[in-house]
């Protein structure tokens, strides 16, 4: 018998051939729509990364509703993947389906300002404790934005990254740390100059390194997830938030925390609810219910110093914005999601799932003596394949398992339970009910039976 991860894999690699034929025994139609979509579409889906998916051919979505969907060949599932944070608050919640429907008699884009973005700014204001914002159409372009101004504020060329993070598609981020040296990702596909010039990358929670890449004062901007998530959830360590503040205030580097992920810690993200005072922050995904929509703050002393800048700039395109930025339709969508959806009660209704389900995780592999263990940001939990939580991105990187991972995703899948195709994480939402979390949970124990 060979074991990986305290599991049989021989009895790992037999379920993912049993399930893989049942997948495409019971998927006809999904099958037939991956097999056209193979004339026209480039790797054959919209997304080259939409094959990452544990499946053997694309699934295809005919309706979404709440915390379900149901696939084109009549399959009902629990979404427990809510498009990796997109639908964190449920698939077209009716107060925003509402608004849509209603401003798209009146008008989709004009690139003139509408009352919902006065409402929505103040607002915004209120959750996260910055007074100035300002809008794009995702948070990659957000983050790029913000760099931007990061740069054209200190002038400054560098920005620091930690290792491991995620950002979206800034071409700034994708650095890594290999035997403790920066490169450029070698997955980066059509990269023509050295990132390494203007990007650096340290661990996460290592404060001394930290601080020895600031400490020369050529650091623009920190782009920062409060807590790490897409290599595997990685929390920061007691005090090292407060610590990597004063680090950034005492060498003059602005703090940009990007919460797209961890805004699934509360109705004011990770920063309001752990007290970060960021200089810019960004949300992304699901601040429109997965409308196409970004925004990014600016502390007081930083939008005027951003205000300054652009005033003693020459005339001409700063770079910044696009023409669908701040559209009449995201507005809409993100003020009724703000007011009516992205709700107090919502995210403690979701806390208490996201206990329950963490709970449930962590009591199958206590009762399996599994090396894993579970993290949990608010509304978002994972189960990670190892005993002792990751403290940084290469401790993170380490355990990932990805042919491990789409055996147990396939499984769930198979039994009508999505979950995120990237590592293990689960999200709640404010129509996920507790027989849903049980009924995940109790999926997760009959695959850790089959292959321990």
């Amino acid at each position: 018998m060979s074991t990986r991860h305290g599991i049989d894999w021989d009895k790992a690699q037999a379920l993912h051939h049993l399930e893989r034929n049942a997948f495409i025994a019971r998927m006809p139609r999904s099958r037939e729509l991956s097999s056209r979509a193979a004339g026209h579409l480039l790797f054959g889906v919209p997304l080259h990364w939409m094959n990452d998916w544990s499946t053997p051919f694309s699934l295809y979505v005919a309706a979404a509703q709440g915390a379900r969907f149901q696939d084109v060949d009549g399959h009902d599932y629990v979404d427990f993947c809510l498009g990796d944070t997109g639908a964190m608050f449920g698939h077209s919640p009716k107060p925003v389906a509402d608004a849509i429907a209603r401003q798209a008699q009146r008008g989709y884009t004009a690139m003139l300002p509408s009352e919902d973005g006065v409402w929505v700014a103040q607002e915004l204001a209120r959750r996260f404790g910055l007074p100035y914002w300002q809008f794009a159409l995702s948070a990659s372009d957000a983050n790029r934005f913000a760099i931007r101004w990061a740069r054209a504020i200190t002038h400054r060329s560098q920005v620091l990254i930690f290792n491991g993070c995620y950002h979206g598609t800034v071409d700034d981020v994708f650095v890594d740390l290999v035997d403790g040296q920066p490169q450029t990702r070698d997955s980066l596909l059509g990269q023509v100059y050295d990132i390494t010039r203007h990007t650096r990358s340290v661990e996460f929670n290592d404060l001394a390194a930290l601080e020895a890449a600031l400490q020369d004062g050529q650091v623009a901007c920190l782009l920062a997830e409060p807590a790490m998530t897409n290599i595997g959830m990685v929390l920061p360590q007691p005090g090292f938030w407060q610590a990597a503040q004063a680090l950034c205030q005492r060498y003059g580097t602005l703090l940009l925390i990007d919460e797209t992920h961890t805004i699934s810690s509360g109705p004011g993200g990770y920063t309001r609810a752990h007290g970060l005072q960021p200089d810019l922050l960004v949300v992304g995904k699901p601040v429109a219910s997965g409308v196409p929509c970004a925004v990014y703050g600016f502390s007081e002393q930083t939008a005027r110093r951003a205000e300054e800048a652009k005033r003693s700039a020459p005339p001409g395109h700063s770079g910044i914005g696009t023409t669908l930025t701040a559209n009449l339709l995201a507005m809409a969508a993100m003020r009724a999601n703000l007011a009516e959806v992205m709700t107090d009660s919502a995210y403690q209704y979701m806390f208490g799932l996201a206990e329950r389900l963490a709970a449930g995780l962590r009591r199958v592999i206590e009762q399996h003596s599994l090396p894993w263990c579970v993290t949990q940001i608010g509304a978002r939990t994972e189960f990670q394949f190892t005993a002792v939580p990751p403290a940084n991105g290469s401790e993170a990187d380490k355990i990932l398992d990805s042919e491990l991972e789409h055996i147990v995703h396939l499984f769930l899948l198979n039994r009508g339970l999505l979950i995120t195709p990237f590592h293990n994480m689960i999200l709640v939402c404010p129509d996920t009910s507790a027989a849903d979390v049980d009924r995940l949970v109790a999926a997760f124990a009959d695959f850790v039976a089959a292959v321990k």
